[in-house]
């Protein structure tokens, strides 16, 4: 039995033979490091915090997830890894600017 919730769209079918299909969604492919296009930016979060977000990356979430796991632990603070981007707690844009960059990252400050 599949998940009710991915059925929310079909509202009713008179055929009693009728099967529901879900379109799973492909997972996009990891581009190699020379090929991503990241910009690091300085973003101000609730409470005057700063926080260092990577954005442009293309491929799956978990590598995306460990990308974020090495800069998180090379950098000594947490953050976070979803929807293509990685937040840092802090202002730490030049040390990951040198780290992606000696990971083989093409990368560019942005922003302010």
């Amino acid at each position: 039995m599949s998940d009710w919730k991915e059925r929310l769209g079909v509202v009713f079918s008179t055929n009693p033979d009728y099967k529901y299909q879900t379109t799973a969604e492909a997972e996009a492919k990891t581009l190699a490091p020379a090929k991503q296009n990241l910009k690091v930016w300085l973003d101000r979060l609730k409470g005057g915090r700063v926080a260092t977000v990577v954005r442009g990356f293309v491929g799956s979430d978990d590598d995306l997830a460990a990308l974020g796991k090495e800069l998180k632990k090379s950098c000594g603070v947490g953050g976070t890894a979803k929807d293509g981007e990685i937040i840092i707690q802090g202002d730490h844009r030049d040390r990951i600017i040198d780290l992606l960059a000696k990971a083989g990252y093409r990368c560019k400050k942005a922003g302010g």
